[in-house]
């Protein structure tokens, strides 16, 4: 498995860079340790690009805290529209102002 060229693919699949994402890969590729999806990654991304907690980001996208621990710790995926909200973020980060406005 090239790792490399999967994690291009993904990444431009995902239209940003996806920190953990080659380490995840190579640790799949070994049969050692979880496999994490690229929402999961973005999620975890988001928090540590803002510097938000679990629930203070639960809190400005109006979401139960354990709902968006469970799909960082991989037991849902993300929805769709939530993707979208933390690319919006990721990219703009200048956006959690008006998110804690409304």
């Amino acid at each position: 498995m090239n790792i490399e060229k999967i994690a291009k693919a993904i990444e431009a699949d995902a239209g940003q860079s996806l920190e953990d994402l080659r380490q995840s890969l190579a640790e799949m590729q070994a049969g050692e340790g979880r496999t994490t999806t690229p929402g999961q990654i973005l999620l975890r991304t988001v928090r540590t690009k803002t510097g938000l907690s679990q629930q203070t980001l639960a809190q400005y996208i109006q979401t139960p805290v354990a709902t968006l621990r469970d799909w960082e710790q991989g037991r849902f995926p993300v929805p769709g529209g939530v993707l979208c909200l933390l690319t919006l973020i990721n990219n703009h980060p200048e956006l959690l102002a008006e998110l804690q406005a409304a």
